[in-house]
């Protein structure tokens, strides 16, 4: 039986979750279809596009992601705090952008004169939106449903596009978060569609690799700020320079499949992540095989299960084997 969405997100936690979202009736997100020749490949566009909108209209930054065929894997990072600066105006000019409102929103927005009551009622809406925009399953319905809605226009169709439910897994530590971003980073690598990561269109990876090369990070995506931990700045604590080491290295094994052939240099960033060869190489090939829940050290898992009520810890018996390492 699938767990509710509170036992599978909790913010006190952690701001980190992977999402994965799949197609149903063998319907082609993208890609081309064999048996009618027909391309899809135009659909990677709609995603990639619409989900740097939502990111731009949510506190929610994007990490990791890539486009595949038939499912949608996202590495989320949820800024709870951002929302608590915004006035009722910002909160109301970003719902709107997505979604109508409400009579009274529209009106505060346009600065029309409005009573005391109304405007507490304008000031209630406000609030629901603003939980709304740092809610990880109203991000998936802003993003899933103009797809399928443009998909079966294309298709000539009616019915589900995507599965009902988006599977959603909490990164509750670095280790985590980092193997579970190369394993989605590694997707098109890994499932031989494109030989390299810095060929993987419409993924992080790609976009990373295109910014570094230039000295710089791309806007779109939550950015790496290095392990110094920086007052007020939002970011991954990790230097990108060894991630993208760690993510070329492993690229190179799975492609030439050489198991547990990595370098020394490397292997050192893993110590430092308290994950040996083995495991990260398992992680970055499996990490929704290995886990099926949330994935972290065997005691953020169980800090976690008792935060949001599950009787048992799922999970620990492959943490302690891939993620408690020295």
């Amino acid at each position: 039986m699938a767990k509710p969405r509170s036992q599978q997100i909790s913010l006190i936690d952690t701001p980190y979750y992977h999402i994965c979202s799949r197609t149903v009736r063998k319907a082609f997100l993208c890609g081309i279809d064999k048996e009618t020749g027909m391309s899809f490949e135009h659909r990677r566009t709609w995603i990639e596009q619409r989900i740097f909108q939502l990111q731009q209209v949510f506190a929610i930054d994007i990490c990791a992601h890539a486009v595949m065929h038939n499912h949608l894997h996202l590495v989320l990072h949820v800024d709870s705090d951002q929302v608590k600066g915004w006035s009722t105006v910002e909160v109301l000019t970003r719902w709107h952008q997505l979604f109508k409102g409400t009579l009274l929103t529209q009106e505060y927005c346009n600065k029309q004169s409005l009573d005391k009551f109304r405007l507490a009622i304008v000031e209630s809406t406000a609030e629901i939106y603003k939980q709304r925009l740092i809610d990880i399953s109203w991000f998936m319905r802003s993003l899933n449903e103009p797809i399928a809605r443009q998909a079966n226009r294309e298709d000539k169709c009616t019915g589900h596009f995507w599965e009902g439910r988006f599977k959603s897994q909490a990164l509750l530590d670095e280790g985590a978060l980092l193997s579970c971003m190369a394993y989605v980073d590694l997707n098109p690598v890994r499932n031989a569609i494109a030989p390299t990561p810095e060929q993987s269109a419409f993924t992080s990876i790609q976009l990373r690799i295109k910014a570094a090369i230039k000295g710089a990070q791309p806007l779109a995506l939550l950015p790496f700020i290095g392990s110094e931990h920086q007052d007020k700045v939002t970011g991954i604590r990790f230097s990108l320079q060894d991630y993208l080491q760690l993510v070329d290295e492993t690229g190179r094994i799975i492609r030439d499949d050489k198991c547990g052939a990595i370098n020394p240099q490397t292997a050192e960033i893993l110590t430092r992540l308290h994950i040996s060869n083995e495991s990260w190489l398992k992680l970055t090939m499996n990490f929704e095989g290995i886990f099926t829940g949330a994935v972290g050290s065997a005691e953020h898992l169980c800090e976690f299960s008792e935060h949001v009520g599950l009787q048992r810890t799922h999970g620990i018996a492959n943490a302690k084997a891939c993620l408690n390492s020295a």
